[in-house]
């Protein structure tokens, strides 16, 4: 713990993907909300070339972006955060007032966007190190980031979808014109090209006709091996927010009305002229279908802490499709996820406070698992022994 039995949290933000910016608007929002009075605050950032670095700890919430970004440990406003302190529980070598007092973290925080950050690699970083953390795990992340595994295990779930294509890119310089013709016959245009790992719909196109999609394949293999391909869905774009472990709930859905063709990523970050509506303006059947179908998805991928589902609901029948899973996503005071737990009952920082109530169950639960020799000794116990 820290002072006065606070508890410790390292925040990690920053990050090599695409997504670094949002991550920083994310982590200024957080740092703003958690109240100083429960929690001591450690920043870890992680630069652009993968370089993390760590501050001191934060006695009050931070003005500005600028405060997050800590320039080179020779500047005198961080310090290098070397893994090993990490990997070992403990924080690195902070500036006054932890100075020569490296106490325990008690829990991580990720707020991370896209690669390297919701993919299952910094969460398995946290499981070697046995440290509660914030979020999905391993396998739900992994799952959550890539799109054509994530498809897959939604259609064992039973969850209904639209239409998909996938190859690699070594396929597609194989043989891309088998891939086209087979696009053109299952899927027809437009359609929409998406690199299979990524977020924040980054390397999104949509494709009107062949030219067009050979150009929006070479555009999302700039950021992925794998390239999914999907079917166009005239549909309203309805989103719930799910938190939870075990036994998740779902929040009110809400509705996403584009300022631009598709909800990309100029759309979600930039313009500032999409609309929410919250609730969506949806029969009461229709919201408890999609609420339990949130639910369904956020179990099917192993997940725990919490996650926003997406969802077509197309418009010539009025069908729910779900879209995807995002294990982190936005988390600014404006972003659909807490709106819709406002507009459901919670407010941002009794969010906070839950989410990190989880990290702390979900670990706790995990301590109950037996490894290596301790697991060996066990099967050798007789029951009733």
């Amino acid at each position: 713990m820290g002072d006065k039995g606070k508890i410790r949290v390292g925040l990690i933000y920053g990050g090599k993907s695409g997504e670094h910016e949002v991550s920083l608007s994310t982590a200024l929002a957080v740092m703003k909300a958690f109240d100083y009075g429960k929690y001591d605050i450690v920043p870890f950032y992680i630069t652009k070339e993968g370089e993390w670095r760590t501050g001191p700890q934060l006695m009050s919430p931070p003005d500005d972006l600028e405060f997050l970004q800590f320039g080179p440990a020779e500047d005198g406003n961080a310090r290098e955060a070397a893994l090993l302190p990490i990997l070992s529980g403990l924080s690195a070598p902070q500036e006054k007032p932890l100075q020569g007092n490296d106490r325990m973290l008690d829990v991580m925080f990720p707020l991370l966007h896209g690669t390297f950050g919701e993919d299952g690699t910094i969460q398995g970083l946290f499981e070697i190190a046995n440290i509660p953390y914030v979020g999905a795990g391993v396998l739900a992340s992994a799952v959550g980031m890539d799109k054509v595994i994530m498809k897959k295990v939604f259609a064992q779930a039973d969850l209904p979808q639209c239409m998909y294509r996938y190859f690699t890119r070594k396929e597609w310089e194989k043989d891309s014109s088998y891939h086209i013709m087979e696009i053109e016959v299952s899927l027809g245009y437009p359609c929409f090209v998406k690199p299979a790992n990524l977020g924040s719909s980054v390397g999104i196109s949509k494709a009107r006709n062949r030219e067009q999609l050979i150009a929006a394949v070479e555009t999302a293999l700039r950021y992925d091996r794998k390239v999914i391909v999907e079917e166009y869905v005239e549909a309203r774009e309805i989103e719930v927010s799910v938190l939870g472990n075990d036994e998740p709930k779902a929040s009110v859905p809400g509705e996403i009305m584009s300022s631009n063709d598709f909800y990309d990523y100029k759309a979600k970050y930039t313009d500032g002229k999409s609309v929410m509506t919250i609730p969506a303006e949806i029969s009461p059947e229709l919201m408890e279908e999609i609420r339990e179908m949130a639910v369904r998805a956020f179990q099917a991928i192993d997940g725990s802490g919490l996650a926003r589902v997406d969802f077509f609901v197309r418009k010539s029948d009025g069908r729910p499709l779900i879209n995807e899973v995002n294990t982190m996503p936005g988390f600014t005071p404006f972003s659909m996820y807490p709106l819709l737990w406002r507009e459901s009952g919670v407010s941002y920082r009794e969010l906070l406070d839950t989410l990190i109530s989880l990290a702390f169950e979900r670990h706790n639960d995990k301590q109950q698992l037996l490894f290596g020799d301790e697991a060996k000794l066990m099967t050798n116990v007789t029951p009733g022994e």
